[in-house]
């Protein structure tokens, strides 16, 4: 699913997600970081959304409102300035609905 998303131009991914990957990449996977920096590259194919201080506000807002930590918020502020359908996550409860964006978490009980 996700493949065929970047293959048709429709998946997005932002500045911040690009950051975690690298950080996780080399530090708890120990990827090479120029192999690590090779990945983002094609990572940053997709639609990039850059973090700016109106969607950071915008994350405080659903912070508070959403009951989800900031980053998560943070993410789901991404994806709605995308008008993104659906966000693919681990860290968030599938199925729920968020600024308009429906939560899909590969790994929740019942996907697997």
């Amino acid at each position: 699913m996700t493949r065929d998303l970047v293959r048709r131009g429709e998946a997005v991914i932002s500045t911040q997600i690009l950051q975690e990957f690298y950080v996780v990449a080399t530090t708890k996977l120990k990827v090479d970081p120029i192999l690590a920096k090779g990945f983002m590259s094609r990572l940053s194919n997709m639609e990039v959304v850059t973090v700016t201080t109106e969607l950071i506000n915008q994350a405080a807002d659903i912070h508070v409102q959403s009951n989800v930590s900031f980053w998560d918020a943070l993410v789901v502020a991404a994806a709605a300035s995308a008008n993104c359908e659906s966000l693919l996550t681990e860290d968030m409860n599938d199925g729920q609905t968020i600024c308009g964006v429906r939560v899909s978490n590969p790994y929740s009980k019942g996907r697997r």
